[in-house]
């Protein structure tokens, strides 16, 4: 085929061409837009299960979530560093919260790494910020370990 053997120039297949490629980059776009955004998911899944236990004040349950480890009351002297009388202290009716009558979790960062960046893929760890009892000017800020999904409290 030469030059001037060349098809006919068609414009309905032009345009065809044209949206199936308009509709492949923004099909792309949408789901990065969506795996940014719910890029931590699984860490704020785990801290609103963690203040559902606390707010139907099913503490051992919260306790179990905290530790990673529904069994924890086979193994308690595992959890010495932190036993269950000091998580009520700190989270049962007695608390800094009270009793938590609702919660909502805001959202999730990683946290400035060493070198300053505000991405640092090294962190051990997500803030997961989280709304309680309606205190907007003081909220909750809950560490969770990537690893393994153990909460704590943040450094941040």
């Amino acid at each position: 085929m030469t030059l001037f053997e060349a098809a006919p120039y068609d414009p309905a297949r032009i345009r065809k061409r044209r949206i199936r490629i308009t509709a492949i980059v923004l099909i792309v776009l949408v789901c990065l837009i969506l795996a940014w955004n719910f890029r931590h998911y699984p860490e704020e899944h785990v801290v609103s299960n963690f203040f559902a236990a606390l707010q139907q004040q099913d503490y051992e349950k919260a306790y179990g979530i905290w530790n990673h480890d529904p069994d924890w009351k086979q193994h308690p002297q595992k959890y010495s560093n932190y036993p269950f009388q000091d998580f009520m202290r700190d989270w049962g009716p007695g608390g800094q919260w009270g009793l938590i009558k609702s919660y909502r979790v805001d959202g999730s960062a990683v946290p400035k790494g060493g070198n300053a960046t505000s991405f640092d893929i090294g962190s051990s760890g997500i803030v997961v910020v989280v709304t309680v009892n309606e205190r907007v000017a003081d909220k909750a800020h809950v560490w969770v370990e990537k690893s393994d999904k153990t909460l704590g409290f943040s450094p941040f």
